[in-house]
């Protein structure tokens, strides 16, 4: 009899991912870092560049238009392909016009661009996480979310690391037709990707694609609870992330080579590691044990920061804790998009999914800003202490509602 987990690795839907996962995250550097380096190579003025971040506002806000896109069905591939197929090709044009709109003679032309990118990078964000939340069942979720990390993160690759050694070579211009073209992964992908087998009922209204996913999302038993689940199950993680560069330098003194070749090179692959051994897990693991196993998981290795903190500078201590903690939390991420796509109905996915999300970053948005505060007065090493704090209310929310969401688990389809 086969592997149930060769027969997932093997699975079209998850093959579709994998690839609108690269899709996915190949603009954001675009805008972002890769931009910056463009900006200033060119000359242009630290205030200017620093106004250009504004461009990724609508990663923020996505969530006010998803409704749309949840009523309304393009005349071609369906509601999740047709919109995919369409925010790829805004992708393509805003990415050529970038590449045709230098800085020193095009900066607002290149500024206007880089927004539209953004927003059209944001728009295809939507859609692509609810055609994973319609595609992939139960079974294949937890390694749909570990795979669809995996080609996102290869991307930014290409856009941040490679772009800058093609701008190095061969210029600007010919880095962005490079990165246009690349978005050829992902409309190969829309045009020749899986239908879901289960594609819900587009609401009837603009008006009831407003609220009726909120309506939905209430109605469920313990509702208020789950969104707080949501809020906070990723939280001690999420402060702990912001500021491990600055730690790391700063607290313990490394260098940017220690950082960037442990800290970046070693994260990244122990969280790919993470995610992917996170979904096999998966595969035979209820969401509920996944979520309190893997959170556990999450918290300690916060604790393994707050260790290097007090011994000092440490490479053999470096490398666990950056190991541990990106393992951990890669098999975390697994399990809490495997969760979020449980929760969401299949007539509005791309509303629900995008709200969802937007709560869960909700509490490293309103409290980032203060823990350079925490810093100051607590310490390094008592500041990781409280990021492990700061994980317990989430896992006491998941047994608390374990009933909860073995109900949520067993709703879903379990074959595509």
């Amino acid at each position: 009899m086969p592997s149930p987990y060769l027969e997932i690795l093997r699975s079209p839907r998850i093959a579709a991912v994998l690839l609108l996962g690269f899709s996915s995250g190949l603009p954001l550097a675009l805008t972002g870092g890769t931009l910056q380096a463009w900006l200033t190579v060119s000359g242009v003025d630290i205030m200017t560049i620093a106004w250009f971040s504004w461009a990724g506002i609508p990663y923020l806000l996505k969530f006010l238009w998803s409704p749309f896109m949840d009523r309304y069905v393009p005349p071609f591939l369906g509601r999740r392909r047709g919109w995919m197929l369409l925010t790829q090709f805004a992708l393509v044009a805003g990415i050529v016009g970038m590449a045709i709109s230098p800085p020193n003679s095009s900066l607002w032309l290149l500024g206007c661009l880089a927004l539209w990118v953004a927003f059209a990078s944001a728009s295809q964000d939507i859609v692509i996480d609810a055609y994973r939340t319609d595609l992939l069942p139960a079974p294949e979720r937890g390694m749909g979310a570990a795979v669809s990390v995996l080609g996102y993160r290869f991307a930014m690759l290409a856009s941040g690391g490679l772009a800058l050694i093609l701008a190095d070579q061969f210029g600007w211009r010919v880095t962005f037709f490079a990165m246009a073209a690349l978005m050829g992964v992902g409309l190969a992908t829309s045009v020749g990707g899986p239908e879901p087998a289960l594609r819900g009922t587009p609401p009837r209204s603009l008006r009831d694609a407003v609220v009726e996913p909120l309506k939905d999302l209430m109605s469920r038993p313990g509702a208020l609870q789950l969104l707080a689940l949501i809020a906070l199950y990723k939280f001690g993680d999420a402060l702990a992330g912001t500021l491990t560069t600055a730690f790391l330098l700063r607290g313990v003194g490394f260098t940017l080579t220690d950082v960037g070749t442990i800290n970046k090179v070693l994260g990244l692959a122990s969280l790919l590691v993470g995610g992917l051994v996170g979904g096999l897990l998966l595969v035979r693991m209820s969401l509920t044990r996944a979520l309190l196993l893997f959170g556990v998981l999450q918290a300690i290795s916060n604790l393994s920061f707050a260790v290097l903190a007090w011994a000092g500078k440490s490479y053999p201590l470096l490398v666990f804790a950056v190991g541990f903690e990106n393992l951990a939390s890669g098999m975390g991420t697994a399990a809490f998009v495997a969760f979020a796509m449980a929760l969401c109905n299949h007539s509005f996915s791309a509303t629900q999914y995008a709200l969802l999300s937007a709560i869960a970053s909700l509490g490293r948005i309103l409290f980032g800003p203060v823990t350079g505060a925490l810093v100051e007065a607590a310490g390094w090493a008592n500041f990781f202490v409280l990021t492990f704090v700061a994980a317990l209310p989430g896992l006491w929310l998941v047994w608390r509602m374990r009933a909860q969401i073995n109900a949520v688990e067993k709703a879903q389809p379990q074959t595509g």
